[in-house]
């Protein structure tokens, strides 16, 4: 590549830009020059300002936040973690502080009194406005996780007898605070949903066009109570992007809208991945979780884990003297007993993402075994074929291992051919029993699993090799 090229390259590189913008804000930093600092995060996109003040040092970034205007700093307060919220709360006076609570956005204020200490809470209640301190209040009594939790009140709200060219009148009116207007509601007198019209609609609409006309009366909706995994496969399902929440009296009393669900589809991940490995969900990132804590998240499933591993010692035991018979036998345990828990884990991450997905259903159960019935005969035959060749061709002629007999390496082969049908059997059964009971289906993944299928794979290894070699 020529020098000319590695430069244009260097000039469409997010990253590269994203550097270069950081080293010139800490330039002008170092240099004091304030008012050429305070322009130049005024023209940055709000989570990227967030970003470099959290990267300055906790003593410059409170001097640094107090330069931004108003709105620009409620916009950068909202894409701080709790713990830069928290000292930027502890640095401003209690003015700044009402500035800043009125103008964020109040799913974004509900959020930031969750994650903060009671004494700064009770100091944000404080200097709220009366109608600001009902609203968050609100917000926190409905379930956690639910769709009320995550909804905002910030929504354009029409009338359906109104013409296209009052609703822009109003959006221009109301617009300005509104978290969206893409995407419009609308609502009868009582404030009861009755369908929803996009901007796209009103912009290629004549302006004496009534909304009733435009409006789409087939909506999706959630209620306040329904479970916020629940509203992100609506988001997936429907491609939206701001989902109406109502009451049980049918009342639009907010919205999703579709960043507000990004961040819940990466919570449920991470849930998600933390149960499949064995650990207590958190709701801190890594680093800002303690040893401690992340002790507390991990010791359960790992003592469990361990204690039911006696299971596994005690058939060892009880067939101690079989195995001292033929001791080649024990060297292919660990082997055995890996392919089962691999096998199993392959299956319950599969069938584990479906069901997230809402690709399958707890009535799929038989339908899905017998599937994966059919990959674990496959995987099994064809695993056992290459340890047969391996036993005999490797182990016994190339290493001349004696213990090593065609009847050995059939009992290694045929044992994995059953232990992968029963590990991918299992591995998809548990997950789907789990979603009809109403678990997690993450509970159900690699840990569990595998002591599962460690336990009944040596069970089978044993037991074929009483059928085959008859010690």
């Amino acid at each position: 590549m020529s020098e000319s090229e590695e430069i244009m390259n260097s000039e469409f590189d997010f990253e590269s830009i994203h550097d270069k913008r950081t080293d010139e804000l800490t330039s002008l930093l170092d240099s004091r020059d304030m008012k050429g600092l305070k322009r130049r995060m005024e023209e940055m996109n709000e989570f990227d300002v967030a970003e470099f003040l959290t990267e300055i040092g906790d003593k410059r970034m409170p001097m640094v936040f107090r330069l931004l205007s108003k709105e620009t700093a409620a916009e950068v307060f909202a894409n701080f973690e709790a713990p830069e919220q928290e000292q930027i709360i502890n640095s401003i006076t209690d003015s700044e502080l009402g500035n800043i609570i009125e103008e964020l956005y109040v799913d974004d204020a509900v959020d930031m009194m969750e994650e903060l200490p009671a004494n700064v809470v009770k100091r944000v209640m404080r200097t709220a406005t009366p109608e600001t301190r009902n609203l968050i209040n609100q917000y926190l009594r409905f379930p956690e996780n639910s769709a009320g939790s995550i909804m905002t009140s910030e929504f354009v709200d029409l009338k359906k007898y109104m013409s296209v060219k009052e609703s822009f009148a109003r959006i221009r009116r109301i617009g300005e605070d509104k978290e969206t207007i893409y995407v419009c509601f609308v609502i009868s007198a009582d404030r009861k949903l009755e369908g929803i019209v996009t901007v796209k609609d009103l912009l290629l609409a004549d302006d004496d066009v009534i909304i009733e006309d435009l409006m789409d009366r087939d909506v999706i909706f959630a209620s306040t109570t329904e479970d916020q995994e629940s509203v992100s496969e609506k988001f997936s399902d429907y491609d939206l992007m701001a989902l109406p929440v109502v009451d049980r009296e049918g009342r639009l009393v907010g919205i999703v809208t579709v960043d507000d669900i990004i961040d819940v589809m990466e919570q449920e991940t991470t849930e998600d991945f933390e149960k499949m490995a064995g650990m207590m969900p958190s709701d801190k990132p890594y680093s800002r979780t303690s040893a401690f804590e992340m002790w507390k998240n991990r010791i359960p499933w790992l003592m469990f884990l361990m204690l039911s591993a006696t299971f596994t010692s005690m058939i060892l035991t009880s067939f101690e003297d079989m195995l001292a018979v033929l001791p080649g036998l024990v060297a292919f345990i660990p082997m055995l007993m890996g392919t089962g828990g691999n096998s199993g884990a392959q299956a319950s991450t599969a069938v584990i993402r479906s069901l997230s997905l809402g690709d399958v259903e707890p009535g799929d159960a038989l339908r899905v075994m017998w599937k994966e019935g059919r990959v674990a005969f496959l995987c099994g035959l064809s695993l056992a074929v290459v340890n047969f060749a391996k036993m005999i061709f490797v182990d016994g002629m190339a290493l001349h291992n004696g213990n090593i007999t065609v009847a050995v390496a059939a009992t290694v082969s045929l044992s994995i051919v059953f232990i992968v049908i029963f590990a991918k059997v299992v591995g998809s059964s548990l997950p789907i029993l789990a979603e009809k009971l109403g678990v997690d289906p993450a509970v159900m993944a690699n840990p569990l699993i595998s002591t599962v299928t460690d336990a009944v794979s040596l069970l089978i290894y044993i037991y074929m090799a009483k059928i085959i070699l008859h010690i």
